[in-house]
């Protein structure tokens, strides 16, 4: 029989604790295991599904995701690696320093620089830190998710076609960028804007960029399949005669399209593939819908109102919606 003291000495150190698995790397793994799984019941079970509507259903959604997935990684992975390595002192110098005129410069590098939803508050959350002003940090908050690179050319993918939609995206979600950012100048308070305090020292820049990756990946993947449920459900489900009907209505398919783009709440790297596949709506709502969902939805409420404030968000959010319908229907009326 082995001693006590032989015993204690093959016991692990008092500090010792199992080894646990990243969740970020199981929620990844996690992601990947049920957009394959997605992939081949379309493959293999699809096809022996008796009823025509269940196979509409899973075409669509799987066209919708499979579509969008690449843009979507690419666009996150840009957006994380912006956010880890281009320090906030960046956009002092580069911005004009009179107010007015750095608004439009601001929305100008949110088209030049991608970033996503949930990427884009935080980063102008920083911004007003560094010194910013939060009328130009807010013009490059509704710009840079919305008409950035990777977004350009996702639409431009989607809509092969109709190049006037995707001139339309970028000169209707930049204007609104810009004139929201002048009405926030001319009107807003500082006041109600809970400007965030500077980044505290934490990890290093890899590992903040890896963490960001597998974040956003996980969240915009969650909202991009949300999404694709929602346009499959729309265009098998919703009886045609309602969906035409109401699609005839010029304001009211508009109003429509601009409302379910805040409640599916996907990411603007993925948005074009939905609204390309919702054939029964008019082009100007289809505009409403792309203008409207980058800039304000259930995502981007949430974040704004954690990290700017409930005051703040009350009164931007009205705002950028209400201004995003109207260009919509004034660029679709004129061009479209």
């Amino acid at each position: 029989m082995e001693t006590t003291e032989v015993m204690e000495e093959r016991l692990p150190p008092a500090d010792w604790r199992p080894r646990k698995a990243s969740p970020g790397a199981d929620a990844l793994w996690l992601f990947i295991s049920i957009a394959a799984v997605l992939v081949l019941a379309r493959i293999w079970v699809a096809p022996h599904a008796s009823a025509p509507a269940l196979q509409a259903w899973a075409t669509i959604f799987i066209a919708i995701c499979v579509q969008a997935l690449p843009f979507l990684v690419f666009g996150v992975a840009l957006s994380a690696a912006i956010t880890s390595f281009v320090p906030a002192r960046v956009w002092t110098r580069v911005l004009p320093r009179h107010p007015a005129a750095a608004v439009p410069v601001a929305g100008v590098c949110g088209a030049v620089l991608p970033g996503c939803e949930c990427a884009s508050v935080p980063v102008a959350g920083g911004l007003m830190a560094k010194g910013v002003a939060p009328s130009a940090a807010l013009t490059f908050l509704l710009a840079a998710p919305a008409i950035n690179p990777i977004v350009m050319v996702s639409t431009a993918v989607a809509f092969p076609r109709d190049p006037g939609l995707v001139a339309g995206r970028f000169a209707a979600s930049l204007t609104v960028a810009v004139l929201a950012g002048w009405l926030w100048l001319r009107f807003g308070r500082t006041d109600l804007i809970r400007i965030p305090q500077g980044p505290p020292p934490g990890a290093g820049r890899w590992d903040s960029f890896r963490q960001a990756m597998r974040h956003d990946l996980m969240h915009a993947g969650g909202f991009l399949v949300v999404g694709g449920v929602a346009a499959a459900t729309i265009n098998v489900v919703v009886p045609a005669s309602w969906v035409d009907s109401v699609a005839g209505i010029p304001l009211v398919s508009v109003l429509i399209l601009a409302v379910l783009a805040v409640l599916m709440s996907i990411c603007s790297e993925a948005d074009a593939f939905v609204a390309a596949s919702l054939t029964q709506f008019s082009p100007t709502a289809k505009l409403a819908f792309l203008v409207v969902g980058p800039m304000v939805d259930l995502k981007l409420i949430a974040l704004q109102s954690g990290i700017f404030g409930r005051r703040f968000a009350v009164r931007f959010i009205p705002l950028t919606f209400a201004l995003a319908v109207v260009v919509s229907l004034a660029y679709g009326k004129a061009f479209l």
